[in-house]
């Protein structure tokens, strides 16, 4: 008897990668039911009832329904969050916070439902510093790093530790001219650092003399590493100049790359490692919502039927 039950793909509007992965869904027959939070309460509902038996009642989009009972997975990417731009700012500041903890507190508590990855282990593992703490007790070799607002302990760390890289703990949309852009990775020297940085808390990190970039997609118990060779000191800022060629994954590090999902409760993370001159894999960060399908194309790696297997929750 073939199984019914659905997946929840909770995502923006415009989203490739989730596109692939439910075309992927939808060959093997599986019920998909995608919606974006942004849609609440608009074109998104949603009945909840809470008993001795557990969360039951419906999500209804306007082509779908599904039984909040009876959900087989739930991917999870990225979505655009709730807005209400009818409302002035105190009310909508009101009803965003109760969306939130409402239809968000619903599909955080799911009975029976594999979470790739859930929303509130996701929240957690996105902080910075918690990431690097947990490289560090599984195992994995961490750049000495800095979080302050102390001008001076920065300039004291580069002295200290040699060439400098500063990168945001976050990277929110941030506009110049009208334009949106992010704030990219960047060495710093200890000439740089003035009183600007008391005004928030900055990430610096000693910095790895690379030879390349490693790019590691664990999907379950499938884990996809990819050697990224270019001249660049963040990879992302050109993909036009970057070399792909997938290599085996060390076995001390694919355990430590389990276990440090397991301290989080995932079951997806894309991990960035500086792989430097004597072989050593040197941990920079894990994305929990990380960026995978280009990596699939351009190495023919089969990450989407890994994770569309992982949604099916094959055996």
């Amino acid at each position: 008897m073939s199984d019914l039950r659905p997946v929840l793909v909770v995502t923006s509007l415009y989203d490739p990668t989730a596109d692939v992965v439910i075309a992927e869904l939808h060959d093997r027959d599986i019920p998909v039911v995608r919606f974006d939070s942004g849609d609440f309460p608009a074109s998104l509902s949603v009945e909840a009832e809470i008993s001795q038996d557990g969360v039951r009642g419906r999500l209804q989009t306007p082509s779908r329904t599904a039984d909040l009972g009876n959900i087989r997975a739930l991917f999870y990417r990225r979505p655009s969050g709730f807005a209400f731009p009818h409302l002035d700012e105190q009310d909508a500041r009101f009803a965003i916070t109760q969306a939130r903890y409402g239809l968000g507190g619903v599909i955080a508590s799911l009975p029976n439902c594999l979470y790739v990855n859930h929303p509130h282990c996701t929240g957690d593992a996105e902080f910075k510093p918690s990431g690097l703490a947990a490289a560090v007790k599984a195992g994995l070799q961490v750049p000495r790093t800095l979080i302050t607002s102390n001008p001076d302990t920065v300039r004291a760390f580069i002295k200290q530790h040699g060439p400098t890289i500063y990168k945001p703990l976050s990277n929110p949309p941030y506009r110049m001219d009208d334009v949106s852009c992010a704030v990219h990775i960047a060495e710093v020297r200890a000439e740089d650092i003035d009183g600007t940085v008391a005004g928030t808390a900055h990430l610096f990190q000693q910095r790895v003399p690379k030879t390349a970039d490693i790019r590691v997609t664990v999907i379950g118990r499938h884990t996809f590493s990819v050697r990224i060779d270019s001249d660049l000191l963040d990879w992302r800022t050109d993909y036009s100049r970057l070399r792909y060629t997938p290599i085996a994954t060390p076995t001390g590090i694919e355990l430590a790359l389990h276990e440090y999902l397991g301290r989080f409760g995932l079951h997806f993370g894309a991990f960035d490692f500086a792989l430097d001159a004597g072989g050593q894999w040197w941990f920079l960060e894990c994305n929990p919502s990380g960026q995978w399908y280009w990596l699939e194309h351009e190495t023919g790696l089969p990450m989407c039927a890994a994770l569309a297997d992982l949604l099916e929750r094959k055996p």
